[in-house]
């Protein structure tokens, strides 16, 4: 007799087609029937050990989150409440060029240096690999939620190149290709780009088409973070159509925003751009997070030159009244490449975690708040903070627009991502809410989204995007990677005040089959795994 059955669903099967009533039956893992109610009229309905009445919930294929910053999460937090409460059954790591393999000592320690404002800096955790395939091996020891990597081209930047803004040497190009193709050899999905983060900025477009060549020959994706949001941000939008064509790559724009008030109402523009492009034969796709603040770290916004070899050349350069003048130039008036072509506005920059708690008091609060707090200008209160917290604080950066973001989430290439930052006292409230607030505001409120059209945003299309032919749907024979949810309370519970608040509404989550959410509370089972795909190249003469 099978394990489960979930008796009167309202199935969401997240191919965007209309809703229907079933019992899904589940053994092994995996969904073994899908009995609709018409087909079960007058016939034995299924049986199997455990029997969930579903009545008044929808089932749909579990959340897939095509951008995830839980690279350590995942790690140090069994529990991971974080996604497993708001449905999301997969996470896709590694994101904007900056992760944790592949590494050797050296550039281990930079890393976990640079990216301390979004990960914490891991003394918790034993980072007993340095491969791509090592650190997927560590996530099959068991994590709440399965795990797909992306290679971080700002990492493998660092190893090949350094820190220097330069161009790579032929021979060191040569090994950046030759680390790509580990990676995607041992499981990466892809490869990700942050190309207004150091190292990774400073990669010409020649560099990363070679690159890009390679991930193409083992059909994953190129997921660039591109070089502006802001001034030039179609322009850099049309920089990566026009890298991946000629790579032959497919292309997943990362948290495709159009921010700053230079774009605003400007979404019709970009879709535009990818309406042509995937007209002409393109393989795009892209994601969004429901909200309209950004977040990132404070050292991010510096201009890339200020950041050229490292974090401790950032904080010597800091240091220096002089140079930090420069920088403030670029910040404030020029507008530096990191804050997106476009000068600063401190009331728009909003503390959100410190790396040191004995800065506490600045978390909530806007650069330009603290700075009137203290009696002194914006730059120097960021620059204090900026050294005080050895570069490891984050930030919400309010610049977003409400009506670009409801244009991006219609589109048929659309897929959710959170881009949670799990880091910090009060994170931005998406890593705890972008899934329920998808169904809850802008599905049952707002109804910018039909149930069955976001669901499949959700879990279908991010499933292709990934090459997995067994997730993402509804189906006989698919993963049971499962969530039960009510449509008519479900919501996200995370606030600005509040972002660490749980969802409502999602009793019932289920990974491999087995329940991680039960009656709406985290049990200790750990199903996750990494996810990989198949290490068989496409066309070996692509690189």
């Amino acid at each position: 007799m099978e394990e489960l059955v979930i008796r009167d669903a309202d199935v969401v099967d997240g191919s965007g087609e209309p809703s229907y009533r079933a019992d899904v039956v589940v053994d092994g893992g995996r969904i073994v029937s899908v009995v609709k109610e018409a087909a079960a009229a007058g016939c034995q309905r299924p049986e199997a050990r455990r029997e969930l009445d579903a009545e008044g919930l929808v089932l749909s294929p579990g959340f897939i989150d095509m951008h995830a910053h839980s690279d350590l999460a995942v790690l140090r937090d069994p529990d991971h409440s974080a996604k497993a409460a708001q449905g999301v059954t997969l996470e896709v790591l590694g994101q904007d060029g900056l992760s944790y393999a592949p590494v050797d000592d050296r550039t281990l320690a930079e890393v976990r240096r640079a990216i301390t404002g979004w990960n914490g800096y891991g003394d918790d955790i034993d980072f007993d690999w340095r491969s791509v395939g090592e650190y997927l091996d560590r996530l099959d020891q068991g994590i709440a939620v399965n795990a797909a990597y992306l290679i971080p081209q700002g990492t493998v930047r660092m190893l090949a190149v350094g820190w220097e803004d330069r161009e790579a040497t032929p021979q060191e190009l040569d090994r950046m290709r030759q680390l790509v193709a580990e990676g995607m050899e041992q499981g990466a999905v892809g490869m990700s780009s942050g190309l207004t983060y150091t190292p990774g900025m400073y990669a010409k477009d020649a560099e990363l088409t070679e690159l890009c060549r390679v991930v193409a020959g083992y059909d994953g994706y190129y997921c660039p973070h591109h070089r502006s949001y802001g001034a030039g941000a179609l322009e850099a939008y049309e920089e990566m159509v026009a890298l991946t064509r000629e790579a032959g790559c497919s292309l997943h724009l990362a948290h495709a925003t159009m921010n700053f008030g230079v774009n605003e109402g400007r979404a019709p523009e970009l879709l535009s751009l990818l309406d042509q492009a995937l007209a002409a034969g393109a393989d795009i796709s892209l994601d969004t997070y429901p909200y309209t603040p950004g977040c990132t770290t404070l050292v991010a916004m510096l201009p890339s030159w200020a950041s050229e070899g490292g974090p401790e050349a950032v904080l010597k350069r800091l240091a220096d009244d002089e140079t930090a003048e420069r920088i403030r130039h670029h910040m404030e008036v020029v507008g530096a490449d990191g804050c997106h072509g476009v000068p600063i506005e401190w009331d728009t920059i909003e503390i959100s975690g410190v790396a040191d708690a004995g800065l506490g008091d600045f978390v909530g609060r806007t650069i330009l708040q603290s700075a009137r707090a203290r009696g002194e200008t914006p730059w120097a209160t960021a620059r204090h903070l900026l050294l005080s917290d050895r570069l490891g604080s984050t930030i919400l950066q309010h610049v977003g627009h409400e009506e670009n973001v409801r244009a991006i989430m219609r589109h048929r290439v659309h897929t959710g991502g959170s881009d949670g930052i799990l880091q910090g006292t009060k994170p931005h409230p998406r890593a705890y809410g972008t899934f329920p607030q998808y169904l809850g505001r802008y599905v049952r409120e707002l109804g910018v989204l039909s149930l069955e059209e976001c669901v499949a945003h959700l879990t279908s299309r991010p499933a292709a995007r990934l090459r997995l032919p067994d997730r993402g749907l509804v189906r006989e024979g698919f993963k049971a990677d499962l969530v039960l949810f009510d449509p008519q309370t479900v919501a996200a519970g995370a606030t600005y005040e509040n972002p660490r608040t749980l969802p409502t509404g999602i009793p019932y989550v289920l990974v491999d089959g087995r329940f991680v959410i039960e009656d709406g509370r985290r049990t200790d089972v750990l199903a996750g795994r990494a996810v990989r795909r198949s290490p068989v190249r496409r066309n070996a003469n692509r690189q």
